[in-house]
C-alpha cells in the first residue's frame, strides 16, 4: 500500500476526532469530512495542537453523492474510509425515524457508490452494540444473534451492516469491517480533545462531568430496581482513545490479513460497571460529589450489556490499555478546560 491518505467522515465528532489523532501518530494521512452538524470547528485547533499541522477538511453532507464523489476525484489516491457520520441519538431517532433512516442509510449508500465509481477498496464502519439488543447471554460475542434494535438510530447500525456485507459479497474488490463498540468515555490526556455533547448529554459521563461543573442541577440515575448487584444499569465503559486505536488496528488488518470480503469486531473492555459504580469512582477520582436523584427507569434501556472481545485481542491485536480510573480523570480534566 503506497497511498496513506484515509478519509474519516465524521472526523470532527468526539470519536472520530481521536481517531483522527491515532491515524496521524501511525503514519497515516488523515482528511476529515464532516458538515458539524454535531461537531464544533474548535476541535480542528485542538488536532492542530495535538499534531502540529492542519489536517485537510471537507466541509459538507455525507449524504449528498456529488459532494462524496468530488472529494474522491480531489484525493485520487485514498487508500481507505473510516466512516463515522450519523445521527447518534437514541432520543432523537425516536422522535424523527425518517431523520436517521435517511440520513444514516443515505450517506453510507453515498459512500459505498462513490468508493466503488473511484476504486477505494478498504472501508471501517463505526457500528454499535444496540445491535444486539437485549442479549439473554453474557458476555456478548459477534457470534451473539443480531436482533432489529429498539430505537430507528440502533436500526440503522444493523441494516447499514448488512448493507456493506452484501456489497462486500457482491463486490469482490471491497474489504470492510465493522467495528461494534460499547460505551466510549474519556477524552484525550492533553485535554484538547474530548466530547462535546450539542444541548443535554444523552451519555452518562458527560452528564455527570456537567453536574459536577454546575452546568446541569443534577443527574437522574434512570432506575435502581434491575436485577443488578446495586440495580443500576451496566455497561461496559471503555476509554475513547483505545476505541480510537483500534480503527488503525482494524485498517492494518484490512490492508494486510483479512481474507474474508467482510468481518465484524467488539470493542469493549470484557467487563461492566453499573451506573452507581461510576458515580462512586468518578467521586474517589475526582474528590467532588455528584448531586444525582433515582428517577424511573428509561424506556429501551438494556439492563446489563459487556463485551466478549476475544475476537479482536486475536486478530487484530488490540486490547484496552487505559483504566476507567484514566477515563474519568480525563473526562473531568476535559470538562474542568471546556468550563473555563
Amino acid at each position: 500500500m503506497e497511498s496513506k491518505k484515509i478519509i474519516v467522515t465524521g472526523g470532527a465528532g468526539y470519536i472520530g476526532s481521536h481517531t483522527v489523532v491515532e491515524l496521524f501518530n501511525h503514519g497515516f494521512e488523515p482528511i476529515i469530512v464532516d458538515n458539524f452538524s454535531n461537531s464544533e470547528k474548535s476541535v480542528l485547533v485542538g488536532l492542530r495542537e495535538i499534531t502540529g499541522r492542519n489536517i485537510k477538511l471537507f466541509e459538507g453532507d455525507c449524504s449528498d453523492p456529488n459532494f462524496i464523489n468530488d472529494i474522491f476525484k480531489v484525493e485520487r489516491d485514498v487508500a481507505g474510509v473510516i466512516h463515522f457520520a450519523a445521527y447518534k441519538s437514541v432520543g432523537e431517532s425516536i422522535k424523527f425515524p425518517i431523520k436517521y433512516y435517511s440520513n444514516n442509510l443515505g450517506s453510507l449508500c453515498a459512500l459505498l457508490e462513490a468508493m466503488e465509481q473511484h476504486q477505494v477498496r478498504y472501508l471501517v464502519f463505526s457500528s454499535s452494540c444496540t445491535v444486539y439488543g437485549a442479549a439473554k447471554k453474557l458476555p456478548v460475542t459477534e457470534n451473539t444473534p443480531v436482533v432489529t434494535p429498539f430505537s430507528p438510530y440502533g436500526n440503522t447500525k444493523k441494516i447499514s451492516e448488512e448493507i456493506i456485507s452484501q456489497e462486500a459479497q457482491n463486490r469482490k474488490q471491497l474489504k470492510a469491517i465493522s467495528l461494534r463498540y460499547f460505551n466510549p468515555i474519556g477524552a484525550h490526556p492533553s485535554a484538547v480533545i474530548g466530547e462535546l455533547p450539542i444541548g443535554v448529554p444523552s451519555n452518562l459521563v458527560p452528564y455527570i462531568t456537567q453536574t459536577v461543573a454546575g452546568a446541569r442541577n443534577q443527574l437522574t440515575v434512570f432506575g435502581d430496581d434491575y436485577n443488578t448487584p446495586d440495580g443500576s444499569c451496566i455497561r461496559d465503559y471503555l476509554h475513547v482513545v483505545d476505541l480510537a486505536k483500534a480503527h488503525v488496528k482494524a485498517l492494518d488488518y484490512l490492508f494486510d490479513q483479512q481474507e474474508d470480503p467482510y468481518d465484524v469486531f467488539n470493542l469493549g473492555t470484557g467487563h461492566g460497571n453499573s451506573v452507581f459504580q461510576i458515580i462512586n469512582e468518578f467521586e474517589k477520582v475526582v474528590g467532588k460529589k455528584v448531586n444525582y436523584v433515582v428517577g424511573d427507569r428509561r424506556t429501551g434501556d438494556v439492563p446489563v450489556m459487556y463485551a466478549n472481545a476475544d475476537k479482536a485481542h486475536q486478530f487484530l491485536d488490540w486490547r484496552t490499555e487505559l483504566s476507567l480510573e484514566d477515563a474519568l480523570a480525563d473526562s473531568w480534566r476535559w470538562q474542568e478546560k471546556i468550563s473555563l
